[in-house]
């Protein structure tokens, strides 16, 4: 289970206290000649590995997708024990093995990262956190999506389609608790990406749909354009 968010400066969230943020200072107007800076962003991490921390694929895709924005990024990851570690060839919990998130998560970061304790609104235009199933289990109990619409009261997002279709959409039922939260769910496809323009959120489906890997990077790189659009960048 997996989906994509991402929050643009007045409603960029710390993590750590899931609590607005005040938007950002405004830069100084450039000369003409100057190139144009590109957006500051925030990659919030959870982990490495679908089961137990980010989704690797959705976080390389954002990260790919950033870098041809021409963004300048700064990854973050909480200083917290994983609330357990799943081997990954069985899908089973490995109960003699504990791992630190910010240490796991340093692993997609190539060592470059920081304690989102240190997270600040002034330093970033937008936030993006990865989906996986440390999202849901290292930060507030649910996926990515579902933070947004615990934090912000009638915010838009999507998950996807709001039936299985076959198979396709095999965590549907997602919508629905979406809804429960007193969130607007919004039909989309998996290279789709939902602009809330109200709250500057940012959704797509990725691994909430069951397809090939190009399709949901596809989506990813429709998001992070929104993001990017939103920062003026």
């Amino acid at each position: 289970m997996a989906a994509v968010r991402a929050l643009v400066a007045s409603r960029l969230l710390a993590a750590s206290a899931f609590a607005p943020l005040h938007a950002c200072t405004p830069r100084a107007p450039l000369h003409s000649s100057a190139p144009r800076p590109g957006a500051r962003v925030a990659l919030v991490l959870s982990g490495c590995g679908v089961y137990d921390g980010t989704e690797l694929h959705e976080a390389s895709a954002v990260l790919v997708h950033l870098s041809r924005g021409g963004a300048e990024v700064q990854i973050f990851a909480p200083d917290i024990p994983q609330m357990h570690v799943v081997d990954h060839t069985k899908g089973q919990p490995s109960e003699s093995e504990t791992r630190n998130v910010l240490t796991e998560s340093a692993r997609i970061a190539r060592g470059k990262i920081t304690d989102l304790a240190r997270l600040s609104a002034a330093n970033h235009d937008a936030a993006i956190f990865p989906g996986g199933f440390g999202a849901a289990k290292n930060f507030l109990c649910c996926i990515a999506p579902v933070l947004a619409a615990r934090v912000l009261r009638g915010v838009e997002v999507t998950v996807g389609h709001e039936q299985e279709e076959g198979g396709k959409w095999p965590y549907a039922g997602t919508a629905e608790a979406i809804k429960a939260l007193g969130a607007k769910h919004c039909a989309k496809g998996v290279t789709e990406a939902h602009v809330d323009q109200k709250n500057k959120v940012v959704t797509t489906p990725a691994f909430m749909c069951e397809t090939e890997l190009h399709h949901i990077h596809d989506g990813i790189g429709a998001m992070v354009k929104k993001v990017l659009e939103l920062c003026g960048k």
